[in-house]
C-alpha cells in the first residue's frame, strides 16, 4: 500500500488559523482510495518545519508528499514549479528566527524543479472547483523552504514524487482578502495529490508567465 503525507501550516504572524491545514484536515476527512494518507501541520518556524518533515518522512515512508500552505494575496491555488535555496523574511517565523538572504543549504543547488505533473494537477484542482494556476515562485519564507527540502527528498530516492500548493483565505479570512470556500480548497488539494498518484506524466501545455 502506498502512503501519502499531506501537511498544512500552523497559524502564523498573529493569525488565528490557517485554512492550509484546516483543508488537508478535510481531505482525510473525505479519503476514500486505497492509499494510505496520513496528514499533519507544520510549524511556520524554517528549523522545526524542516526536522517535523525529515521525522515524518522517516516515519511513514510516503511515496508522496504534498505539502500546502497560506499565500493569503493570491485569488486561487497555485501548484508551485521552482523552489529557491534562500530564507530571507519578511516576518520573524514562529521561533522569532528572521534569516536575511541566507541559504537553506549551504551545499545545495541553487533550486529545485518541483517533478511531476504541475500542470495537469492544476488543471484537474480547477476541473474539481477551486480555480488553480501554477508558479514560478513560492517565495522565501517558510513554505517555500518546505518546497525545497521536499525537492531533495524526491531526489534522494527513485519513486518519490513531491508537491507544493500555496492556497488563498478562505470564507473566513480577512475582509477585502481573496477568499476561496474551504470546501472547494479541499477539493482542489485532493485532486493535486489524486494527479501526482495517478499521471505517469505532465500536460503538454504552454502556461509560463511573460514576467
Amino acid at each position: 500500500m502506498r502512503t501519502v503525507l499531506l501537511t498544512g501550516f500552523s497559524p502564523f504572524d498573529g493569525a488565528e488559523r490557517n485554512p492550509s491545514a484546516e483543508a488537508v484536515e478535510l481531505v482525510a476527512a473525505g479519503w476514500d482510495r486505497d492509499e494510505r494518507l496520513v496528514v499533519a501541520t507544520l510549524p511556520v518556524a524554517f528549523e522545526r518545519a524542516r526536522d517535523e518533515l525529515a521525522r515524518l518522512t522517516a516515519e511513514h515512508s510516503p511515496a508522496l508528499v504534498v505539502a500546502t500552505g497560506l499565500a493569503g494575496g493570491r485569488t486561487g491555488l497555485t501548484v508551485e514549479r521552482v523552489a529557491v535555496n534562500l530564507a530571507d523574511a519578511r516576518i520573524p517565523d514562529d521561533d522569532g528566527h528572521r534569516p536575511a538572504g541566507e541559504p537553506l543549504d549551504p551545499d545545495g543547488p541553487d533550486a529545485y524543479l518541483m517533478a511531476g505533473p504541475v500542470k495537469a494537477a492544476a488543471a484537474a484542482a480547477t476541473a474539481a472547483g477551486a480555480p488553480t494556476g501554477t508558479s514560478l515562485t513560492a517565495g522565501a519564507y517558510v513554505g517555500n523552504a518546505v518546497a525545497y527540502h521536499l525537492g531533495a527528498w524526491s531526489r534522494s530516492a527513485s519513486g518519490r514524487r513531491a508537491a507544493f500548493v500555496h492556497v488563498p483565505w478562505d470564507e473566513q479570512g480577512p475582509v477585502g482578502a481573496p477568499q476561496t470556500e474551504l470546501a472547494a480548497i479541499a477539493a482542489g488539494i485532493r485532486a493535486v495529490v489524486e494527479t501526482f498518484l495517478d499521471a505517469p506524466d505532465d500536460l503538454v501545455v504552454a502556461d509560463g508567465p511573460t514576467h
